[in-house]
């Protein structure tokens, strides 16, 4: 991937939800122009949501996602339903697409009463108005559309985004925390899993953000920081290492020298650092037998020496020194019921949009399960969690309450 697109995780996600054809499928070619679903008049065509990263005007960088119907029966279609829930946990925008030839319907106002509880801006499009007697009156939320025809779709990718807009400012990652002509390290381990040529998302987004605040981005392997702070001539401002080599990078780097971790700015980044913080202390208070849930956000090939699948629970068992069970879940998955769980300890998120990282978060505080990071976690067991989040003042002030 270039450092000129969007990833996933920063595009405006729009779902497209509603019962079996509804037209579903036929509106999201319509709103793209783009064949992206496969159209049928048979009942079910989508059985698993479909996701397509685009350029949509005049909204720009989108995540366009088809799902299947709220309506499906079986035990088959009851999995397809819950897969359509799923995806209201990261959807920013979500477009109900109601038949104009039958009308709303109770699973149709279940689905707009889910929307106002995730509060999740959305617009009900009446599809198939070349078919229906008369159309409904336009409104801020409701209007009458014909995939078939094009009938007003253009207005309805105006409605798209506009409730695509949001008034509050987005955090960067890095780029609020220094300034320009700033020197700024980052120590990059080659990653195993990442393809031959590319760094990790998580590197690739932070260096882009260093760049675009004017600073400087000196990027090196972990066994070479030290040697690179004493040749630099110049003091930088902060060191952002992978989490993996924290323990070594923080003995290599001076204390008057700031010191975080990709994953701790990626918390921060998705709004769950606060949390995240408070949650590692749970580590210890961990009991025999208890289990604590490992979470990823993607579904990448695993190495023999993957860090949330071997590292992670070989450093949590060395420093709890109790016999923990331990669960995994990657890629869309996360339990709906986290009781079973006296910790969750999460990756980063890079793959996952702030939306959903903040519904996991929330999930485990609706249960009362306190919810960590790989990053926040390591640095906690190795001791140097209040280093790695002193520029982050109030943080600080909250993990040493």
């Amino acid at each position: 991937m270039g450092l000129n697109e969007t990833p996933s995780a920063n595009r405006v996600h729009i779902g497209f939800f509603g019962k079996r054809n509804a037209g579903k499928s036929s509106l999201v070619n319509a709103v793209t122009g783009q064949d992206l679903a496969v159209v049928s008049n048979v009942k079910g065509t989508t059985t698993d949501p479909v996701s397509k990263a685009m350029e949509l005007l005049p909204l720009g960088p989108v995540m366009i996602i088809d799902t299947p119907g709220i309506d499906d029966a079986g035990d088959l279609g009851e999995l397809r339903v819950r897969k359509s829930r799923q995806v209201l946990n990261k959807t920013d925008v979500a477009v109900l697409v109601i038949d104009s030839t039958s009308g709303k319907t109770s699973e149709d106002e279940e689905l707009i009463a889910l929307f106002a509880e995730k509060k999740i801006n959305y617009v009900v499009a009446y599809n198939k108005s070349d078919l229906a007697g008369e159309e409904i009156p336009e409104t801020e939320h409701e209007l009458s559309v014909s995939a078939e025809t094009g009938h007003n779709i253009e207005k309805l990718k105006e409605k798209i985004a506009a409730l695509a807009v949001t008034e509050e400012p987005k955090l960067k990652i890095v780029g609020d925390l220094i300034n320009p002509s700033d020197f700024v390290v980052l120590v990059t381990p080659i990653d195993k899993a990442a393809p031959k040529g590319r760094l990790i998302l998580p590197q690739q987004q932070t260096i882009r953000d260093i760049l675009e605040a004017d600073a400087t981005a000196i990027v090196v392997k972990e066994f070479e920081l030290r040697e690179t702070l004493e040749s630099l001539g110049k003091k930088p401002k902060l060191v952002i290492t992978d989490s993996q080599v924290f323990a070594k990078v923080s003995a290599d780097t001076p204390q008057d020298i700031f010191l975080t971790s990709f994953s701790i700015l990626f918390a921060r980044y998705k709004g769950t650092l606060e949390s995240a913080v408070k949650g590692a202390k749970a580590l210890d208070s961990l009991q025999e037998g208890e289990t604590i849930l490992i979470s990823e956000g993607c579904t990448h090939h695993r190495q023999c020496d993957d860090i949330g699948t071997v590292k992670l629970p070989r450093w949590i068992k060395n420093y709890s020194q109790k016999q923990i069970n331990l669960e995994f879940t990657s890629g869309t998955e996360f339990p709906d019921n986290l009781s079973k769980y006296k910790l969750i300890v999460h990756c980063g998120g890079c793959m996952l949009n702030e939306r959903e990282m903040k519904y996991r978060q929330k999930c485990a505080a609706d249960q009362q399960v306190p919810f960590t990071n790989y990053g926040i976690l390591i640095a906690y067991m190795q001791g140097i969690l209040k280093r790695s989040i002193a520029m982050f003042p109030n943080i600080l002030a909250e993990f040493e309450d």
